[in-house]
């Protein structure tokens, strides 16, 4: 079977006929859409858990990792993002379009609740919690951070925010164990995942 004619769109090979899913992609994203775009493996618009796992694995994640995130962030996020009168089953998918749905509580505010940067919350991240240089977090740092930014009783929230962290610091800590400003600000653009399964890709061929 053919496969399906691509548009190239922004720096995005945008597959046809994903029955208006993919539209997204032709228009102007939000931050938070571009930040979980590098997971729709396949540009159509809907994130699947074994789209999630691939996406993990291609900045550097191992298997265990990789398959409890994507249980976690499918299981936590798609039934919010979901649209109207739409049946899924149990994939588990993640609408890019609808991703502002999914935001949880305790978290650093960064987002707007339409996706939006918040540049003022950014800078605050570092203005109160980075102690030790003003240009990157400890572990000490972060736990910091997400202790401020828990609202009570918010357990999802917490959880939400204590992983997403963690597996950052985990992934993208200097040797130092410093997760520096510039790692951060390209999370929230979504550029830090091409880039860092561009490096990967770079030092299999050497």
């Amino acid at each position: 079977m053919a496969s399906k004619p691509a548009e190239v769109t922004g720096g995005v090979d945008v597959r046809d006929g994903a029955g208006g899913d993919a539209d997204v992609y032709r228009s102007e994203m939000t931050p938070l859409q571009k930040h979980v775009a590098f997971f729709d493996r396949n540009k159509d618009g809907v994130i699947y858990p074994s789209e999630t796992y691939e996406g993990f694995r291609a900045i550097g994640a191992g298997v265990v990792l990789s398959a409890v995130s994507a249980v976690f962030i499918n299981g936590g996020l798609g039934p919010k993002t979901i649209p109207e009168n739409t049946k899924t089953g149990l994939k588990l998918p993640i609408y890019v379009k609808n991703i502002h749905k999914g935001k949880h509580g305790s978290d650093s505010g960064v987002y707007d609740e339409s996706g939006r940067f918040i540049p003022e919350k950014f800078e605050e991240i570092f203005k109160k919690h980075a102690h030790t240089r003003p240009d990157a977090l400890t572990d000490k740092e972060l736990k910091e951070l997400l202790q401020s930014n828990r609202e009570p009783k918010d357990f999802k929230g917490w959880l939400g925010g204590f992983t997403e962290w963690k597996v950052l610091y985990y992934l993208c800590k200097d040797k130092d164990g410093f997760l520096h400003k510039d790692t951060v600000r390209a999370v929230y653009d979504g550029s830090l995942f091409v880039k860092m399964e561009q490096e990967k890709q770079s030092a299999k061929k050497k």
